[in-house]
C-alpha cells in the first residue's frame, strides 16, 4: 500500500437532539460548555468514537476501552507485551526505539493515525509516536441550552441498605445543538508512521458512521447524527491552501433567531480554486 502522498483536510457537522453529547465528569456530567456558552465535544471523545468504529470494521486498534474491546488484555502494557515482534526491541541489548515505533505503527491503525506514547514499567524503551491525523474539539455553532432533570432511583442497590430507595439524581441534556469539528492529515508525519491512502479512506468511513453502535442512556439511538462530512484532498504534500483557510470555507448561518432544528440553518461551502470538496452524507 502507498504511503499517503497528499494533504487531506476535513470538517464534520453533527446534530444533537435531546442528548448529552459529551459529559464533563468534573461538572456533574453536564454537557461540556465553554465560558461563552458554546457546547463542546472533546477531541479525545471524538477519537474514541473513531477507534470504536475502526474496531467494528475489523481493524487492529491499540487503545481499546474496557467496555468495547475485542481481546482479553486488561491494559495497554499487556497488549503491547503480547506483540512478540514488538517485545524483541523493548528490553536489554536489543532495545531499539526506532524499530519499536516502526513495529507499533505497523501493528495498530490508531497508532499510525493518532500517535501514541509507549512508556510502561518493565520495558527499557520510552517511545513517543506523533500521528498524522489531527482533530479539533467540536464546538456548537450557537450557544447551547442545557436542560437538567431530577431523577430518582426506585430500588436499593444493596440488601439491607438503610437509605431510602428513592435516591435523587440529576440527568442533563441538550435539546438541540449543531456542532462542527475539523481535522487534517499531515503527509510528513504519515511518511514516518506508514499511514497510507487506504488508511485515510478508513478514517473517512469512520467519520461518516461516527455514532453507529454508540447508543447509551445519555445518547439514545438517533439522538446524535453526522449530518455532513466535507473532505478535501489536495494535489500535493503541502497542499494548495492552509488548513485554516480550507476549514473557513464552510459557512453556517442561522435562518432564525433561535434554531431548533437543522432546517433552521443555511450551510454552504465556498469554492477554493483548484481544490475540490467531496460532500458526504452521514449514516
Amino acid at each position: 500500500m502507498t504511503t499517503l502522498d497528499h494533504k487531506i483536510d476535513f470538517s464534520v457537522i453533527i446534530s444533537v437532539n435531546h442528548a448529552n453529547p459529551n459529559g464533563d465528569p468534573l461538572n456533574g456530567n453536564r454537557p461540556r460548555q465553554n465560558f461563552d456558552g458554546y457546547g463542546e465535544i472533546s477531541d479525545v471523545a471524538i477519537k474514541r468514537k473513531i477507534r470504536n468504529r475502526l474496531l467494528d470494521m475489523g481493524e487492529a486498534i491499540f487503545v481499546q476501552s474496557n467496555d468495547n474491546k475485542v481481546d482479553q488484555y486488561k491494559s495497554l502494557k499487556d497488549r503491547a507485551d503480547a506483540n512478540e515482534e514488538l517485545s524483541q526491541y523493548s528490553k536489554g541489548k536489543t532495545k531499539d526505539n526506532e524499530k519499536f515505533a516502526e513495529i507499533a505503527c505497523q501493528s495498530w491503525l490508531d497508532v499510525r493515525a493518532f500517535g501514541q506514547v509507549f512508556a510502561f514499567k518493565g520495558i527499557d524503551v520510552s517511545v513517543g509516536v506523533r500521528g498524522p491525523v489531527s482533530i479539533h474539539p467540536a464546538t456548537s455553532v450557537d450557544p447551547i441550552d442545557i436542560v437538567s432533570t431530577q431523577i430518582t432511583k426506585s430500588v436499593n442497590s444493596v440488601t439491607g441498605d438503610k437509605k431510602s430507595s428513592d435516591t435523587m439524581g440529576m440527568k442533563h441534556r441538550v435539546d438541540f445543538g449543531l456542532y462542527l469539528f475539523k481535522g487534517s492529515i499531515n503527509t510528513q508525519l504519515a511518511e514516518k508512521t506508514g499511514f497510507t491512502n487506504e488508511d485515510a479512506k478508513k478514517i473517512k468511513q469512520a467519520l461518516i458512521t461516527l455514532f453507529e453502535n454508540d447508543a447509551s442512556s445519555a445518547r439514545p439511538d438517533g439522538s446524535m447524527e453526522v449530518y455532513k462530512v466535507y473532505w478535501w484532498e489536495h494535489s500535493s504534500k503541502l497542499g494548495q491552501y492552509s488548513s485554516a483557510k480550507v476549514h473557513r470555507s464552510v459557512e453556517i448561518d442561522r435562518k432564525v433567531a433561535t434554531p431548533k432544528s437543522l432546517e433552521d440553518y443555511q450551510i454552504k461551502v465556498n469554492e477554493l480554486d483548484g481544490l475540490k470538496v467531496e460532500v458526504l452524507d452521514g449514516q
